[in-house]
């Protein structure tokens, strides 16, 4: 709810400040007199486009401040959250527009975008104005408005929890159907490096292993010589190294009662004979082992003339890195294989989720379906009260896949002349008629759907009498739930007013300044009079007036 709307240099207005009912409010001023300024100022906040021009004062920045009532609207908690704003019952939206045409927009003293105001601004207002395109023509509104005629909200929250979880394992299938015609496209060629590399059938650091032992058998005759004759030396030449450092060790035993040094020597001595003896036995093993094979060359330089190749290919440097690569191409393998039976999965939870859905979506088309007649013929009825006897509105339900919202394309259509030629609404352009249509609509769903504040800016054009005060009766009914500000120029209107404020023009020094003021019901008594007869209202029009006033 609008509760307070304070404009400081704004046009020709200097600084008012409008408190606002909880319910119809009508404002109401001479041609001229400056409501469409207020209109336009509160345009400002509601996240339209700053124009510096506005500024009747360039000394002083302008700025429009709208205090609104958001307690119980669960949608602005949720912007509010998305928007990582704290939250307050009493929301500030605020615009300032400097000298130099530079436009600020805040969300309680929070600084904010234009497209940040006009998201809010359209959960708190909705205004209506002649010749706006306006949302009756969107089709997400109709569909609202159906929904809400058909009682839906619980079925629609069930049914889009349904669509949800499809639409999620949709895309899962569409993923993994990606990947299996990935995998198919590369499947014949990662075979064959799986084969390449399993046929090898590589053990751990293999192809390092092999590149020792080929050095090692290369250098054979070499390596045999010199064993042989270390160990020649220290086991079978005539005076053996082995046997002459056994025999010193003794000869240092014989004299270690002579001085206390000599045992330690002796006895690392004698060690000293059995680590040579150990060395020159591990050598002549050695020895045996070590044999020029030709054969056994050839094969490990087959097998790393093969491993190489297969390390430059993949680029990789060792034994150890192509069993790993080897290893994930199983893997890629074996997943090729899986894919398929998750696939299978995939569809049978999918076609589950479709079957409940299409159910859940045919039973929002059935109760959508069953609301045509009646919406269509109570608006048409609406539509002959509020001054618009020739026209009808008709609303057409398609099939369509399913999406969000079920499984309906729903258009409102429009004739307002009997020429029974239906056109869609959003491509109707009479301002004044279409507000009065949108007007009759939302009496009809204010008891089912949030609807934000509404203003009317004189939807009343072209209608008078009796049409201008069914008009006014639906819209008092319209104010019972909803806040309701309408701009009129029929007193059959205004003289159902909760609250009826005027707006005039005065002089203030050399300037002429516009201001708005709430009438007391003597002033409202007067001001209708006027509206019915002029100026001097006379007495009749002064006891019309009063009736009209009184009656409510």
């Amino acid at each position: 709810m609008l509760r307070k709307l304070h404009i400081v240099n704004y046009a020709i207005i200097d600084e008012i400040v409008v408190d606002f009912a909880e319910n119809l409010n009508v404002i109401t001023g001479e041609t001229g007199a400056g409501k469409s300024i207020l209109m336009g100022a509160l345009s400002l906040i509601l996240g339209e486009r700053a124009d510096s021009s506005t500024l009747q004062n360039r000394d002083k920045k302008c700025f429009i401040e709208g205090f609104f009532d958001v307690k119980e609207k669960v949608a602005v908690q949720e912007f509010f959250n998305v928007n990582d704003l704290d939250f307050e019952e009493e929301l500030v939206l605020r615009r300032e527009i400097g000298s130099n045409g530079k436009s600020r927009g805040f969300i309680n003293d929070t600084p904010a975008t234009v497209f940040q105001l006009k998201q809010l601004a359209s959960l708190l207002v909705d205004l209506h104005q002649q010749f706006d395109t306006l949302e009756l023509g969107d089709t997400d509104f109709q569909r609202q408005v159906m929904d809400a005629l058909a009682q839906n909200q619980t079925l629609l929250k069930e049914y889009q929890g349904i669509f949800s979880r499809w639409q999620v394992q949709k895309k899962e299938l569409d993923e993994l159907q990606q990947k299996k015609a990935s995998f198919y496209k590369e499947l014949d060629y990662q075979q064959f490096l799986f084969d390449e590399l399993n046929e090898l059938k590589l053990t751990e650091n293999e192809l390092e292993q092999l590149e020792e032992e080929l050095k090692m058998l290369s250098n054979s005759e070499s390596i045999k010589a010199v064993l042989t004759n270390v160990y020649a030396e220290l086991k079978e030449q005539d005076q053996p190294i082995v046997q002459q450092v056994k025999i010193m060790a003794n000869q240092l035993q014989g004299c270690a009662q002579y001085i206390k040094e000599l045992p330690e020597l002796a006895r690392r001595l004698a060690s000293t004979q059995v680590e040579l003896q150990d060395i020159a036995e591990e050598i002549d093993r050695l020895n045996d082992h070590i044999t020029f094979d030709q054969l056994r060359i050839d094969t490990i330089n087959e097998r790393l003339s093969t491993g190489y190749k297969l390390l430059k290919k993949h680029g990789v440097l060792t034994t150890n890195d192509l069993i790993t690569l080897k290893n994930e191409l199983e893997e890629k393998l074996q997943a090729v294989l899986q894919i398929d039976d998750l696939i299978i999965y995939k569809e049978k939870a999918l076609h589950e989720l479709h079957t409940r859905g299409a159910a859940l979506a045919s039973n929002l088309s059935a109760r959508r379906t069953k609301q045509i007649d009646p919406f269509v013929n109570k608006v048409n009825v609406l539509l002959k009260q509020v001054g618009m006897p020739n026209a009808k509105i008709k609303v057409v339900i398609e099939p369509a896949p399913l999406s969000t919202y079920g499984a309906n394309d729903i258009e409102f259509l429009f004739d307002a002349n009997k020429s029974n030629r239906f056109e869609p609404v959003r491509k109707v352009a009479s301002g004044g008629e279409l507000s009065r249509l949108m007007l009759c609509i939302k009496s009809l769903i204010a008891q089912s759907v949030d609807l934000p504040t509404l203003i009317f800016d004189e939807i009343d054009t072209g209608i008078s009498g009796e049409a201008a005060k069914q008009v006014g009766l639906i819209m008092k009914d319209l104010a019972n739930t909803r806040q309701v500000i309408c701009i009129t120029h029929q007193p059959q209107i205004a003289g159902k007013a909760h609250a009826h404020f005027y707006v005039y023009k005065e002089s203030k020094g050399n300037a002429i300044k516009t201001n708005i003021k709430l009438l007391s019901k003597d002033e409202r008594i007067t001001s209708i009079a006027q509206m019915l007869s002029g100026e001097k209202p006379t007495a009749a029009a002064i006891e019309n007036a009063r009736e009209m006033v009184l009656a409510d």
